[in-house]
Formats: C-alpha cells, structure tokens, sequence
C-alpha cells in the first residue's frame, strides 16, 4: 500500500501570481492616484506591501510542495519526505513500529502522529488537518499498526 500525504493547495501557482497582479493593480491604481493629488509618499510604502504580498505568496506555495509518501509493504514502512522530490528515506521494520499518537496544543487541533521504532521516532503527517490526519489513524490501524494514545493532562477550562 502507497499513501501520498500532501498538504491542502487552495490555489495553484499560477492562481496566486493572478491574485497578486490584481491586487498589484489595484494597489498601484490607488498610490498613483494619490500621488497625483500630491501624496507621493504613499507610492514606497504599495510597493513594500507588493513585495511583502508576493514574498508570503511565495512562502507558501513552497511550503504546500512539500510531500510524505508512506510505503506499507508486508516487512517494512518506507517513509519518503520532500518538496516536489524525494529528499529523505527511512525504512522500519512493520511488525517492530508503532504509531504514537500525541495530542495537539488545543483541544480541537489534530493530534501530532510519529511512527516511532526503538529510538527512532519520525513526524508523520505535520500539515493535515483534524479530518484527514483521523482519516490518516483508521487506515494505520486497518493495515495492523499498533497505535499508542497520549492522553491529554488535565487542564483548566481557560488555560489550554
């Protein structure tokens, strides 16, 4: 069994650099026309939003590349992590590896997985969501992965 786990892409690369040239546009249209009635200052400060605008677009859409595929064979889990490529391998013993299981900061957060192996312990799944990362526990344990629960200490209704 092969499981590709990517993170949630909203938009495509080519969805966000159209956003940022409407924006772009309306931003420029705007200091332009303030310029014009003489508040030039304002030009500087729309191209340091542009720019700080496209370098957050960037960011991430670079971090949505990033990709975990888990190879579940009858000896072995292959973990494989990367952006857009294979970057890093781990191989564990499949009868000997266990799921950890702990839970997130907030109550409503997903819990945190790592597939742990004598003292080897590997982050699986960091950017799913609560939905996809349960979904993610129910077919580990369908395929015989022993999964380990950390409950959560007791805390006050207002400190989390």
């Amino acid at each position: 069994m092969r499981l590709i786990l990517a993170p949630n892409r909203s938009l495509s690369w080519h969805g966000n650099v159209a956003i940022w040239i409407a924006l772009a546009l309306l931003a420029l249209l705007v200091a332009v026309g303030m310029a014009l009635i003489g508040a030039w200052v304002v030009l500087p400060f729309a191209g340091i939003e542009l720019m700080a605008l496209a370098t957050a677009l960037y960011y991430t859409a670079h971090a949505c590349q990033r990709q975990e595929v888990l190879i579940i064979s009858d000896h072995q889990l292959r973990l494989e992590k990367g952006h857009r490529r294979k970057q890093a391998e781990w191989s564990l013993p499949r009868s000997y590896t266990r799921l950890h299981l702990t839970p997130g900061a907030h109550p409503e957060s997903p819990p945190k997985l790592f597939l742990v192996h004598r003292d080897t312990s590997l982050p699986l799944g960091e950017f799913l969501n609560r939905t996809d990362t349960e979904a993610l526990i129910a077919i580990l344990e369908r395929q015989g992965i022993r999964a380990e629960r950390q409950l959560r200490p007791p805390s006050l209704w207002f400190w989390y």
